[in-house]
């Protein structure tokens, strides 16, 4: 199978790279590939690739929250240009979206027909692509992800780790909550949903919701540095751009039914670190 990866040097590409290391891969990301240029949709669509995962996209959500214009061009054009490939080409899709197209204000997980309502210019970017892949492509999954991590990854475990070795001591909200997912159990729950031609949205997590102060409690815990005094404090006492959904964690339904779900975060947490030790052997 011929397939085509956006954003592979990133953390979900890079685990994609491995799990369908055995077929023909064309790997796209800057500064060599930008999807927001038009000419790539003949480019890419002259390739014939019978799968394009995209994963491609303006990530930084303060900086989306800073410049809505740039996360529109690199989440709604970028993705309306992967989109065209597919369409021109025949190529099913794997879009790559948020827990953030919901709004927080729920009181249990999310389901993947829930309405979406997104409160950030990240998230709105996001919604954006995904309603552009959905009008142009025929053979469309919408993978919705939250919080990844894996090693090698600027992420949520690695920014913690950071910290505290420099800080000492954290803060940590306790009001945002979602899932933790590593990107290599992803990489492998696509895989097995790309073989599937089940097509619709999917919400693709590790198994559990926590808040980012307890994410943060385990990692230190994993990490060795369970001695690390972290205070709890809400998201009004943290300064920043974007204001994410307090409570958006996501709940497997559909992948659940075709079979495919992922492990709790815990486990999927102690082999990011294991990784990391094998990695310095």
């Amino acid at each position: 199978m011929k397939i085509i990866i956006t954003g592979s040097n990133g953390q979900v590409g890079r685990a994609l790279q491995h799990v369908f290391g055995n077929h023909a891969l064309t790997l796209l990301d800057l500064p060599d590939f930008d999807i927001t240029r038009p000419e790539g949709v003949a480019e890419l669509a002259a390739l014939k690739p019978d799968l394009l995962i995209h994963t491609a996209a303006m990530v930084d959500v303060d900086g989306c929250a800073r410049n809505p214009q740039a996360a529109y061009f690199v989440n709604g054009f970028g993705t309306q240009n992967m989109a065209l490939v597919c369409q021109q080409s025949g190529a099913a899709m794997v879009c790559i979206s948020t827990n953030e197209v919901f709004d927080g204000a729920a009181t249990s997980p999310y389901h993947e027909y829930a309405p979406t309502n997104p409160v950030n210019p990240y998230a709105q970017s996001k919604l954006a692509g995904e309603q552009i892949a959905a009008r142009l492509v025929k053979n469309l999954y919408i993978v919705r992800i939250a919080w990844a991590f894996a090693k090698g990854g600027n992420n949520f475990p690695a920014k913690i780790i950071r910290a505290a070795d420099k800080l000492g001591a954290l803060k940590v909200v306790t009001d945002e909550v979602g899932n933790p997912t590593y990107a290599p159990d992803l990489a492998a729950a696509i895989k097995k949903l790309a073989a599937t031609n089940h097509f619709g949205t999917y919400h693709l997590t590790n198994q559990g919701a926590c808040s980012r102060y307890d994410f943060a409690l385990e990692i230190l815990r994993q990490s060795g540095r369970g001695h690390i005094p972290v205070q709890p404090i809400t998201s009004e006492g943290f300064d920043r751009a974007s204001t994410p959904p307090k409570y958006a964690p996501l709940a497997n339904n559909l992948g659940a039914a075709l079979g495919i779900t992922l492990r709790p975060w815990p486990e999927a947490l102690a082999d990011y670190f294991r990784e990391g030790e094998a990695s310095q052997m």
